[in-house]
């Protein structure tokens, strides 16, 4: 037999193919399901309990003032 052309049982293409696809899963930074993704930080956090009404208006200017010093105090 003649596997001149042939890398442990597979071609070029195949694993090119295979390449692009772990290139795929693990470089590509969208949303896949179950992909881990960055955390939320403390002011979206703040900004979705304001949306869903689980804090008042002035609760959150409030808290937003003092997430604000902090980020400029670091």
């Amino acid at each position: 037999m003649n596997y001149e052309n042939y890398y442990w049982g597979m071609n070029i293409i195949w694993w090119g193919l295979w390449m692009v696809l772990l290139f795929w899963i693990f470089a590509i930074p969208y949303d896949i399901p179950g992909q881990r993704r960055k955390k939320d930080s403390a002011f979206d956090i703040l900004q979705k309990r304001y949306a869903e009404g689980k804090i008042t208006e002035s609760e959150y200017y409030d808290k937003k003032k003092i997430l604000e010093e902090e980020f400029r105090k670091s």
